[in-house]
């Protein structure tokens, strides 16, 4: 199983990461994907990936609730340290949040417009973060090629119509499924049988946050990854190891693993 995104360089595992790693593997994960948050959170993404090679890899990108006034600056910051790591397998964490507030909306598209940018220009796939701004990825994402979007819709969090679109319009799309897709209420599981095809699907944490049944509400962490294959098996009618098989090609494919 490949963690398409995960945050297990943050504070919260400063305790117990060889732990977290030595349980990932134990669970059967062979890789480990980090999307980094903003300038301060390149080094602990670089330590981590320098401590665990054979199973971390870099994401570069700046997330949208990280985006201010000063986001072209931490860009540039970001951009600069992106070019010189050989390690890195995606632009990521980007994209649009109006959740808590849109005081830095327009920021929030001009920073994602220029990470898509980058991205296009060094031939690397994204992990992007919609959060109750699907209208504006779509105005931002009409400024582009649609062959040239390549990457993960991480957790997504769309509609019928949302799904229905992003799979017509953007080929080179995919979707990344966590803890969320376990969740007794979530409409997503019927969402992603309706619309969205098994060789669009990776398997994410996004660890420490969304752990799945029978974990919601405690920390998570890259080791819960067989639940959420479990449930994916359960909603596509396909055995486990064949439902793994594919996602894991989905994730080589799309980060060059």
């Amino acid at each position: 199983m490949i963690d398409t995104h995960t945050h297990i360089d943050g504070e919260e595992f400063e305790q117990d990461r060889d732990e977290i790693i030595a349980r990932a593997k134990q669970a059967g994960v062979s890789r480990i994907l980090l999307p980094n948050i903003d300038t301060m959170s390149l080094l602990a993404m670089d330590e981590s990936c320098n401590l665990y090679p054979d199973i971390c890899s870099p994401m570069y990108g700046l997330h949208p609730t990280s985006v201010d006034a000063d986001y072209q600056q931490q860009l540039q910051f970001i951009f600069e340290a992106a070019k010189v790591d050989k390690r890195i397998v995606g632009i990521g964490e980007i994209g649009l949040d109006l959740y808590w507030n849109d005081t830095f909306c327009q920021q929030q598209a001009d920073a994602f417009k220029w990470q898509i940018n980058y991205a296009i220009e060094h031939h690397l796939p994204m992990s992007i973060h919609i959060r109750n701004a699907f209208d504006l990825m779509y105005e931002v994402f009409s400024q582009f090629n649609s062959q040239l979007l390549v990457g993960s819709l991480h957790c997504f969090s769309g509609s019928d119509a949302d799904a229905k679109r992003c799979i017509s319009s953007y080929p080179n799309l995919m979707y990344g499924v966590n803890g969320t897709f376990t969740y007794k209420k979530s409409e997503l599981p019927r969402i992603f049988a309706e619309n969205i095809p098994i060789d669009k699907v990776l398997l994410e944490t996004d660890a420490p946050y969304l752990s799945p049944i029978p974990h919601r509400g405690k920390r998570n962490e890259p080791s819960y990854l067989p639940l959420i294959l479990q449930k994916l098996s359960e909603v596509y009618e396909l055995p486990v190891d064949e439902v793994e098989q594919i996602t894991d090609n989905n994730a080589r494919q799309l980060f060059k693993l």
